[in-house]
């Protein structure tokens, strides 16, 4: 690949700042591995194999890598590219799982997904391809129509070949139905095809026809195979997580041999990928429901608890937990591991401190116990560091921030306290392509800067105080005698506030 400092530095998602090189034009020099799953595909994977073999891409820098999840065994045509083999795929099922088996398998420096009903023009490779030798954390988005295939199972694959060969995919579907990919066009018109869609381009990964670099796919921890559906998706969230720039072609163009079903049924699809979804990929946030908790969080707030007192620690845990936006996690920083069962004299003991805090927080499943922050970025969309406990966020102060972030498309926000101490709020997308683009020894705030802006805020303005003033009170106390409903609804009110329209109403 082309690899580290030289990179173009695209802002946000404004891919239109790239220069790619005209068709048939340049050069090429990357291998490309197109990975085609399949299942029960041979009426319809001898006419995408003819048109594979008709492509400009140079042979000797191209392979087919089709992974045969079906039942029997496919049998590869005689009219295919000449490095085509199959994989099969013998563990786990579905399309995921097959198009991760012939990932692993596949030799190239791209990836190409192909879909085993996707008849490709000539061009299709090279117009995918071209980006990948510009930057290195591309991801290239096909454009297809989906037509009747009669028209061209009519044909022998040799007759394929040359139909492709030739451009006259075109016209013989002159005249046919055909239809675009609704949604996916819908997203394109209101994002001028996504130049404005900033960190939130990855909603039209379609993998059908798209490209991606073999080692931003591996960085991206690739396909979760266990998605049975919307795993395009899934994957398009990973990989923006990982700092890629999504790159619609037109010139990428296939022809989707059937309409799709998915399109017929996609308030059936959209009810069963959306939990998944919103497990899976934080920055799908509109899927996910208030006061939920997630596996994968939107945000993580971390605090170095070490040289800190346990009650301004809990202090300010206790306001971060309590925050309007539930969707995060805090990762405690400590001298976790050194803490023991030996005898010891319990309140003199040095390690008091940290065994408080630890004991507090051990069993909350929103809060981590970690001697030392992990190497690899952040699980969630955005990470806060906190540098100390004199200051916390008030309630809304943490969702504003990042909604106002989410607005902006900017990667940082720095927030500056009284004490001289700063809140960092990072946006893992943008540390994550920053760190693909900066020179030896560059300060990566400068480079988040430069491909997605950043702010810096007073506190007050921000959001946070002290934390002795932030933190949430102590639950109401209860007990005494019986009293009365409506005075007992009385007191309720005036401990957590009315909910209703008073006692009569009740």
């Amino acid at each position: 690949m082309t690899g580290g400092t030289s990179q173009p530095r695209v802002r946000h998602n404004e891919w239109q700042t790239l220069a790619p090189p005209a068709l048939d034009s340049w050069t090429p020099t990357l291998a490309v591995s197109v990975v085609v799953p399949a299942y029960d595909a041979g009426r319809l994977l001898p006419s995408v194999l003819a048109g594979l073999a008709a492509q400009t891409y140079p042979a000797h820098l191209l392979e087919v890598v089709v992974a045969d999840d079906g039942p029997g065994e496919l049998q590869l045509p005689e009219v295919r590219p000449d490095n085509t083999r199959i994989v099969r795929v013998t563990d786990g099922w579905g399309r995921a799982n097959a198009c991760h088996t012939g990932a692993l398998a596949a030799e190239g420096d791209v990836l190409h997904w192909l879909d085993a009903d996707m008849l490709t023009e000539r061009h299709e490779v090279e117009a995918q391809a071209r980006w990948h030798h510009l930057l290195d954390h591309a991801v290239v988005l096909g454009d297809k129509w989906f037509v009747d295939p009669e028209p061209v199972l009519a044909l022998d694959p040799t007759a394929v070949l040359d139909l492709v060969g030739g451009d006259g995919v075109a016209d013989l579907y002159a005249g046919r139905d055909r239809q675009p990919h609704a949604w996916v066009e819908a997203i394109y018109a209101r994002t001028d095809r996504l130049r404005l869609a900033g960190w939130n381009a990855l909603r039209t990964h379609a993998g059908a026809t798209a490209s991606v670099g073999r080692d931003l796919y591996l960085d991206s921890g690739g396909l979760d195979t266990t998605l049975r559906l919307g795993e395009d998706i899934a994957l398009g969230a990973r990989l923006g997580a990982a700092g890629a720039v999504f790159v619609p072609d037109a010139e990428a163009l296939s022809w989707h041999l059937g309409h799709t079903h998915v399109m017929a049924r996609r308030d059936q699809v959209n009810a069963y990928n959306d939990p998944f979804l919103a497990d899976a990929a934080p920055v799908l946030r509109a899927k996910r429901r208030p006061g939920r908790t997630y596996a994968e969080p939107y945000l993580e707030v971390v605090l170095d608890t070490r040289g800190h007192e346990a009650e301004a620690v809990t202090a300010t845990v206790d306001a971060v937990l309590a925050s309007t936006l539930h969707d995060l996690t805090v990762t405690l920083l400590g001298d976790w591991s050194a803490l023991h069962d030996e005898r010891a004299a319990v309140l003199d003991d040095a390690s008091l401190p940290t065994r408080v805090v630890h004991s507090t927080y051990a069993a909350d499943p929103r809060v981590s116990l970690l001697d030392e922050l992990p190497t690899t970025r952040s699980r969630a969309a955005f990470r806060a560091v906190l540098p100390g406990t004199a200051y916390a966020p008030r309630p809304p102060a943490l969702e504003k921030n990042l909604l106002h972030l989410e607005h902006t498309h900017e990667g940082l926000r720095v927030v500056d306290l009284p004490d001289g101490t700063e809140v960092r709020i990072e946006r893992t997308a943008a540390y994550a392509r920053a760190r693909r683009l900066a020179e030896p020894g560059e300060d990566l705030d400068a480079v988040v800067d430069e491909i997605a802006g950043s702010r810096r805020l007073q506190g007050p303005r921000a959001g946070f105080g002290p934390s002795e003033r932030v933190r949430p009170g102590p639950y109401p106390r209860t007990g005494g005698p019986p009293l009365d409903p409506d005075e007992a609804w009385t007191r309720v009110d005036r401990a957590v506030g009315p909910s209703g329209p008073g006692p009569a109403g009740r």
